[in-house]
């Protein structure tokens, strides 16, 4: 969640108190689909990818976590993981056990509430996602993408992954994505170093 209540701040003590941290090295996976639920994650440093594998081996990205990003709150309500959680970089994760926060949901109304607050804004992410899919134009997705998540200087938008985890997020092969951002450099429309991206103002 790119916001100032990224993070699990809004978390209550005994909740806090609970949570587990772990090591991840690159390639290292958190949990795999299928696997039985223990919780929920925040990214503490570096890097994990939510990730579904169909059934040729394409890989689709659902979410990419950097640190004060928190990952897989739909688990508290499944039994079962529904996609794979894999370090991008060396990472440290930290869980909050599934039992400490179903308590503190059922017994505390702030915690409850601030969650709600989370899930509702996690859908509107989700539908700018979707409105996004649906542009045709490769580099009127990178230009809406990087609209939308440009920092407070209205021009600075820093990748929280690689090149090919933002193509997989826009529907786009990595060799489109490279294409495109060249061009809208060479074009003089935005400059690029490294993951972070700057957005050229007109005049």
């Amino acid at each position: 969640m790119k916001s100032a209540e990224k993070g699990a701040d809004w978390l209550s003590g005994s909740v806090r108190a609970a949570a587990v941290e772990r090591r991840l090295k690159p390639g290292q996976a958190l949990f795999h689909a299928g696997g039985k639920t223990s919780g929920f994650y925040e990214v503490v440093s570096g890097t994990v990818r939510m990730v579904r594998v169909d059934r040729s081996g394409r890989e689709a990205v659902l979410q990419v976590a950097s640190a004060g990003d928190t990952l897989a709150e739909a688990s508290l309500f499944s039994p079962a993981y529904h996609c794979d959680a894999v370090a991008a970089t060396e990472a440290v994760v930290r869980l909050y056990p599934k039992s400490a926060l179903l308590a503190a949901l059922e017994h505390d109304p702030a915690t409850a509430k601030a969650f709600a607050a989370r899930l509702a804004r996690q859908v509107m992410t989700l539908r700018t996602r979707l409105e996004r899919r649906n542009i045709h134009s490769a580099r009127d997705r990178v230009r809406h993408y990087l609209t939308i998540n440009a920092g407070a200087d209205g021009a600075t938008v820093v990748l929280p992954g690689t090149l090919k985890d933002l193509a997989a997020d826009l529907g786009l092969t990595h060799e489109a994505l490279y294409r495109t951002l060249a061009r809208m450099a060479a074009e003089g429309e935005i400059t690029r170093a490294g993951t972070v991206i700057k957005l050229k103002r007109a005049g």
